[in-house]
């Protein structure tokens, strides 16, 4: 939505000191603008819109209260603060969001002074705050710090090893925990379901308000016995809401609060910004709030493409390809039918993994561990110890969580554990705390595991059948978005490990590349051809272990070499080629490593990316150009 088509209140406010000048009931009005300019703006550049809508009142009930910026607001995750964008300044570059050159769709240090710390991966605010908290301290300064967590976040390790070091410590700290009942999709664990059985928010709120009702109808002694019940609910508190578990850890326990109540908000938070100790505090709020298709389907509306505001339904293109993410989860259905050993295991991303399929299918073998990637690999070990064959479907980035479960109770086990990396490679508008650039580094060094990565859908599935019969720890890397459109083989068979193949013969240089570089290298060699250039195009398949013989017998006859791979440069593919060629003395060759160089990659479609870092096709043949002198 363009500044010029804002609603009235929504077009005046530059900073949250604007909105503290306002009402209650402009403040009403304030929301429903807010939520107007999200629905529009999403509606076009895609976004995490359900859980933003979801916390627009406590968004504002916090900024009216508390003296941002000098009070230090943290988010968790990032997909709840749109309206926190749009407050803070940022109201009129709102429709840039997600685009390249504009705001990203996660708080960023260097974008605004309100936003404290970058985030994009869950569950770390917490843990940031109480650093935040300490640092105040030290410096002798005195301001509130809040941080805000939901949205899945509490099942995740980190956020209570927070909890637990700022509790004991005992310094000023307010912990707003936003309780929507729902994660990315449905939350799992033990506490998740004492949250949402025991502590809902709405059935304690109208319980409480119904009895105090009717105890104000009884002439004389029913303010008495509202005193009393007071005095009693308190005990009672202990045995059926949070307050036991978080007092236990050193907080003091608010809530739980209506969350779309401004009124109600804004006035627990002037008495909690009274006390000086850790407060945790327990609003529920509804995921999708005020957009009829959020509401109704808040995992679909978490996080998704452009879509048709009036339907709710996605925007796509009529000749789309099927996903990577699609013709795994497929995959995984047809191979676990045929083998019983095969579980699937996801860390709260059922849908985004494509195991959703899975679980419907094979509910038994299926499991989401909840934001846990830590315990996710180590559980998928333990089931690897008594015969099974668990597939770990995890986006690239969110396993650099799991880093050392990987190493030390995988692979120094020489477990058989496959690890499914969707979003390998750049991710586009969600930025550099989503990009999967990192893996072929940081997987290749650790000892007995395999890393592949296929060139197209159909080899996805043979990689898959590859990997679960394989017998030792391995990594599959794909990409984000639809595949090729390439037809799909009626039975996947498995692939001699370590084994490349040349897909296209050339004698002026050969052009070696990996999984979703090597359609680009192909198109790039065909354009080349057409220039008098002939390049020999190689799928390298495997990271680890290389097709020695292919690239070093390719090496000693071209003398030309071009490495291409949608990773870091640093540790990468090309580097582990360079490696192998000073193993075995090859010395008299000429390379080129295409990739990404030291730099964490900003947000922008994934087109406008490849480009950029030369990894497309003009690219690539513009660096053969260059290498063969043209």
């Amino acid at each position: 939505m363009d500044d010029k088509n804002d609603a009235g209140i929504l077009e005046k406010i530059n900073s949250p000191e604007d909105i503290r000048k306002l009402d209650i009931d402009q403040l009403n009005i304030l929301a429903g603008e807010i939520r107007g300019k999200i629905i529009e703006t999403a509606s076009k550049n895609g976004g995490h819109i359900a859980p933003s809508l979801g916390a627009v009142e406590l968004t504002l009930a916090i900024h009216y209260v508390f003296d941002t910026p000098k009070d230090k607001l943290i988010w968790d995750v990032g997909h709840q603060a749109y309206a926190h964008k749009i407050i803070t300044g940022r109201r009129d570059q709102f429709h840039t969001l997600r685009k390249k050159g504009g705001i990203s769709g996660f708080p960023k240090r260097e974008e605004s002074i309100y936003d404290v710390f970058g985030v994009g991966h869950s569950s770390t605010s917490i843990s940031a705050a109480s650093g935040v908290a300490e640092a105040r301290c030290l410096k002798d300064e005195n301001f509130k710090v809040i941080a805000v967590i939901g949205d899945g976040s509490m099942t995740a390790g980190i956020s209570f090893e927070g909890l637990n070091w700022s509790g004991d410590r005992k310094k000023d700290l307010i912990v707003v925990v936003n309780d929507n009942e729902m994660s990315i999709s449905p939350n799992v664990g033990a506490m998740s379901s004492y949250l949402n059985r025991i502590m809902t928010g709405q059935r304690i709120t109208k319980l409480r308000t119904d009895i105090k009702s009717f105890l104000k109808t009884i002439p004389g002694v029913g303010a008495q016995i509202i005193k009393f019940t007071k005095q009693a609910e308190e005990s009672f508190k202990g045995f059926i809401a949070p307050g036991m578990l978080f007092e236990e850890l050193g907080f003091q326990y608010v809530g739980p609060l209506q969350g779309h109540r401004l009124d109600h908000l804004i006035k627990n938070f002037q008495n909690i910004k009274k006390l000086n100790r850790p407060v945790l505090v327990h609003v529920v709020t509804k995921k999708g709030k005020g957009y009829k298709f959020a509401e109704e389907e808040p995992s679909r509306f978490h996080g998704l493409g452009p879509f048709d505001i009036d339907t709710g339904k996605p925007i796509v293109k009529s000749d789309a390809h099927p996903s990577y993410t699609k013709i795994f989860g497929e995959t995984m259905v047809n191979l676990a039918k045929e083998n019983p050993r095969i579980v699937a295991i996801t860390a709260a991303m059922p849908q985004g993994t494509g195991l959703d399929l899975f679980a419907r299918e094979i509910p038994k073998r299926f499991y989401d561990v909840g934001i846990a990637e830590q315990h996710g690999v180590t559980f998928a070990a333990g089931l690897a110890t008594q015969g099974f064959v668990p597939v770990v479907a995890i986006y690239s980035s969110f396993l650099q969580r799991a880093y050392d479960q990987i190493i030390h109770d995988v692979c120094l086990q020489k477990l058989p554990v496959v690890f499914a990396l969707d979003r390998g490679g750049v991710v586009g508008d969600d930025g550099p705390t989503h990009h999967g650039l990192f893996d072929y580094s940081f997987l290749r060094i650790i000892p007995n595991i395999v890393v592949m990565a296929p060139k197209d859908e159909n080899e996805l599935q043979h990689m898959l059948k590859t990997a679960v019969e394989y017998g030792g720890p391995v990594s599959v890397r794909y990409p984000r978005g639809e595949g090729f459109g390439v037809s799909l083989d009626a039975v996947p068979t498995p692939i001699e490990i370590g084994k490349g193949e040349i897909i296209r013969e050339g004698t002026d240089l050969a052009i070696i590349a990996i999984g979703s570089t090597v359609y680009p290298a192909l198109a790039a060699a065909g354009k080349l051809k057409s220039e008098g250039i002939g390049a020999t195009v190689i799928n390298s398949r495997f990271v680890k272990p290389l097709d020695r013989d292919l690239l070093c017998d390719t090496a000693s006859s071209l003398k030309k070499i071009i490495t291409v791979e949608e990773n870091a440069l640093q540790g990468g593919f090309g580097s582990a080629v360079l490696e192998l060629f000073q193993e075995t003395g090859i010395s008299d060759v000429t390379i080129k490593r295409l990739g990404i160089n030291d730099k964490f990659v900003e947000q922008a479609t994934q087109a406008e990316l490849r480009s950029m870092y030369g990894i497309d096709e003009e690219g690539i043949a513009e660096a053969a150009r260059e290498l063969v002198g043209v």
